[in-house]
């Protein structure tokens, strides 16, 4: 019964400062914000116009560029909630100013990375500041803006900045690995750091401090091995093939330590994912439905970088200018996300956003080597046009759900469970291409997939939401 009980928590007040209720200084924490976790997602996917180019420089194949990939997010998903609960501990302000800091030393270590060990175990510290970032920064949003409207059309500024650096990410790698190479990508990354890290210092208000709040290092550890594990099943199993001994070690592992986790976070005083949020029928479905979309949309985007590369046999340039539309039609209906949320609900638009990019998927079912990139082109756009629609609501309707002094930990929950989506995804998609010979069967099913994913997420979200969600 102790694991199912909310405790009381006490709450330092003296460090929250007047400075934020400004509007000037209101806007540039979200400015600031909006940095924090742009870029955090051009880091998702800038990486996947230099795979070609990081492969012929540091060798390996597939399952190498996917560690590349999924090491960044595997450790995203994995400390994800211990950053929020941090963040309610002492501060968002000073755990997302270290996250930057962090952020930024890493990138450079990217930058400089030797061979493919170390560039992974950079990407991992990325990720690890990416944990931070995010949450912490919905959490300072979350301080900044009491109002609910206000604060859904904040969010929907910050998820709009992402979304643009996400789909922006494939352009911008090919534009800088052309000109100067791919270790490019991870160094432009210094200025972002350090102009968000000056906005941070000088404009945000520093939250409420829960000092109750324990860091549940058992659960960290279980998630980590969790997520670990499963990622590695997934991608080995794409290059060993699924009957090897250590692929099915491997997703044994996953098990047992998933059901570690289970077992310590009923029994913790304090869980890092505590059960109980998810007695909230709203809570659970957009936690799900954020895990889906991720699986769908991140893995997809892994699939037809490489399409692009390896079967048309684009440059790093021309595969960067292939996802310009996507990057273009974004920010625009992120922007319209709340303004239709408002008029028709925010679970419904989520449905409208989860269907579109779902219909995408499946125009995209008899894509060819020799496909028009203009056919390609119109269904990109309506699957990015789809998440842009659904990521704003999906976020602010999470948030509403939970009182404001857990708004670290729920933030870190839907992070959590969107990129444990993205390890899936690219770990998935990225197996079923691997085969020799097999790319465009493998991506075929891929599309299948993402489509299938994404209309369950529409179906769980339109059928389970309460009436008034």
């Amino acid at each position: 019964m102790r694991a199912n009980t909310i405790r009381t928590e006490t709450f330092d007040n003296r460090v929250a400062t007047p400075r934020a209720s400004s509007p000037l200084a209101t806007s540039l924490t979200l400015a600031a914000m909006s940095l924090g976790y742009g870029v955090v997602q051009l880091d998702v996917t800038i990486v996947n116009t230099a795979l070609d180019a990081m492969g012929r420089t540091l060798g390996g194949g597939v399952a190498e560029l996917q560690w590349v990939v999924s090491a960044y997010t595997i450790a995203f998903a994995a400390f994800i909630l211990t950053a929020g609960a941090l963040g309610d501990r002492i501060g968002a302000k000073r755990v997302f100013m270290a996250g930057f800091a962090i952020f930024t030393t890493a990138s450079l270590a990217c930058a400089l990375s030797p061979n493919a060990a170390v560039l992974i175990a950079a990407r991992l510290v990325q990720g690890l500041a990416a944990a931070i970032l995010v949450p912490n920064s919905l959490a300072l949003l979350n301080h900044a803006y009491t109002d609910d409207r206000a604060r859904g059309r904040a969010v929907a500024v910050w998820a709009a900045g992402a979304s643009l650096a996400l789909t922006a990410g494939p352009f911008v790698g090919g534009a800088l690995i052309t000109l100067v190479g791919w270790r490019a990508i991870f160094l432009v990354n210094l200025p972002i750091g350090l102009t968000g890290l000056w906005l941070s210092w000088r404009y945000a208000s520093e939250t409420t401090r829960a000092r109750s709040r324990e860091i549940d290092l058992p659960g960290q550890l279980a998630a980590i091995g969790t997520l670990g594990a499963l990622a590695g099943a997934i991608i080995e199993g794409g290059a060993l093939g699924w009957g090897h001994p250590a692929v099915i070690a491997a997703f044994v592992g996953a098990a047992v330590f998933a059901a570690l986790f289970v077992w310590r976070e009923k029994r913790a005083t304090q869980p890092m994912l505590p059960l109980s949020l998810f007695s909230h029928r709203l809570f659970a479905l957009t936690s799900l439905v954020g895990l889906l979309v991720n699986i769908a949309i991140y893995g997809l985007i892994f699939v037809l970088s490489l399409y692009f590369q390896r079967i048309n046999g684009l440059s790093a340039w021309w595969t960067g200018l292939a996802f310009v539309p996507m990057m273009a039609a974004v920010l625009p209906v992120n922007l319209l996300a709340p303004r239709l949320a408002e008029r028709i609900g925010p679970c419904p638009t989520i449905v409208v956003g989860a269907c579109a990019s779902a219909l995408g998927c499946l125009g995209l079912l008899w894509i060819a080597a020799d496909t028009s990139y203009w056919m390609i082109c119109a269904q990109m756009i309506a699957i990015s046009s789809g998440l842009g629609l659904l990521v704003p609501p999906l976020t602010s309707t999470l948030l509403g759900s939970v009182e404001k002094a857990r708004s670290g930990i729920a933030a870190g929950v839907l992070n959590a469970t969107r990129q444990t989506g993205s390890v899936l995804g690219v770990a998935l998609f990225g197996s079923l291409v691997a085969a020799e010979g097999a790319f465009m069967a493998g991506l075929h099913l891929s599309l299948l997939v993402s489509a299938s994913v994404l209309l369950l997420a529409a179906v769980v979200i339109g059928l389970g939401a309460p009436a008034r969600g």
